[in-house]
């Protein structure tokens, strides 16, 4: 199983986000060039972000991004499914005429992973931050 790289850029910008003070709005530029991707290639990701409801956009010479629910209520979870979807990871290709005993295997895995990515909020990570990680991120 693995996740696009836009999850693991959208993961890293949220981080930035949340290190940012509440009234700061935070640019495509600065993002993009700390994450070493392409303004263009962020802004259709921040605007899955938007769309979500994680983060607002402020327009402007002075806009940018910046967090739209409280930072303790987004989780992992929040992120991915933003990004790649709340479809299934596995569809069983056979036709049954009940249903497929491996599908409900990975399932119930997916079932347990989505309960740990729902409890892991981003804000409980970022407080894990070196120091001055901390500081790159703002």
């Amino acid at each position: 199983m693995k996740f696009s790289q836009a999850t693991d850029y959208a993961l890293h910008a949220m981080l930035y986000l949340i290190s940012a003070a509440p009234d700061k709005p935070i640019g495509v530029q600065f993002l993009s060039e700390k994450l070493g991707v392409s303004q263009t290639y962020l802004s259709k990701m921040m605007t899955k972000l938007v769309k979500a409801g994680l983060i607002q956009s402020a327009p402007g010479a002075h806009g940018g991004y910046r967090l739209r629910k409280n930072q303790d209520e987004i989780s992992f979870l929040d992120i991915i499914q933003a990004i790649e979807g709340t479809a299934s990871l596995f569809e069983c290709s056979l036709q049954h005429g009940s249903e497929c005993l491996i599908q409900q295997v990975v399932i119930e895995a997916e079932r347990r992973m989505e309960d740990y990515l729902n409890q892991t909020k981003l804000a409980d990570v970022a407080k894990k931050l070196p120091t001055e990680e901390k500081h790159a991120h703002s």
